[in-house]
């Protein structure tokens, strides 16, 4: 309900502490929409060519999650952007509007996934299963990696105007152990044909470190848009590192 646009039964509830609990299963939304999104590619490969496919798998991705974390980005780079405070950078997060470089950012960053994803996709020709698991284990390995910055620092804003901030309340060792559980099992059933490939998380992980340093450094924390930021930023760095890997190990 939180993390996609996929309609729930209305018979289903909401409260803010939900959100505490459903930290676990933020890397197991990957599955998902990793899943959509690569459906939308295969049956589109069947009659057009991979690199349109491609966009329609990441279009299908997008509409899933109703474009959350990209939204997420284009704030992180409208606010650090235009900002040189704390101040000035939370509350141009906070603007509804996009700013040149959100769009700006926007723009590098699809065409980025592209270029990435379709040569990604090409290494596994043939092997739909190993497409299927790139997919998935891109999804979730980004959102492991967003979702464990809430486990070791601090929200910024000091008010609760933000959707995110029941997020940064509590969390207890299920919600850690859950996250990692579901954001690193489709990234192993991946590494069983090539083990080398468990080596993406050294770089993925190394890109959090100093994307959650540079938060702190600013905002002193991070914010949910910060949180999609990095989901964004580390799904391209995970394609990245695949190819890097393919090509020199």
């Amino acid at each position: 309900m939180f993390y996609t646009r996929i309609p729930c039964p209305k018979n289903i509830s909401h409260a803010p502490e939900y959100l505490n609990k459903a930290t676990r299963y933020f890397p197991l939304i990957g599955w998902i929409v990793g899943s959509i999104s690569f459906l939308a590619f295969y049956i589109s490969s069947l009659f057009l060519s991979i690199e349109t496919a491609v966009i329609l798998g990441i279009i299908a991705s997008i509409l899933t999650t109703g474009a959350f974390h990209e939204d997420g980005f284009a704030d992180v780079c409208d606010g650090f952007g235009g900002g040189w405070t704390k101040e000035k950078i939370l509350m141009i997060m906070k603007d509804s509007a996009i700013g040149a470089y959100g769009a700006i950012g926007l723009v590098l960053l699809f065409l980025l996934k592209f270029k990435l994803l379709s040569e990604s996709v090409l290494l596994f020709s043939n092997h739909n299963y190993l497409i299927f698991l790139l997919f998935i284990s891109a999804h979730s390995v980004s959102r492991i990696v967003a979702i464990s910055i809430i486990f070791t620092h601090e929200y910024s804003r000091d008010d609760a105007s933000s959707k995110s901030k029941p997020i940064a309340n509590k969390y207890s060792w299920k919600e850690v152990l859950g996250s990692f559980f579901f954001g690193l099992l489709p990234l192993f059933a991946l590494s069983f044909f090539q083990y080398q490939i468990l080596l993406v998380l050294i770089p993925v992980f190394i890109t959090r470190y100093f994307l959650a340093r540079y938060f702190q450094k600013w905002i002193d924390g991070y914010t949910g848009d910060c949180l999609g930021a990095t989901q964004q930023v580390c799904e391209a760095v995970y394609y990245l590192s695949i190819l890097l890997l393919w090509k020199f190990i």
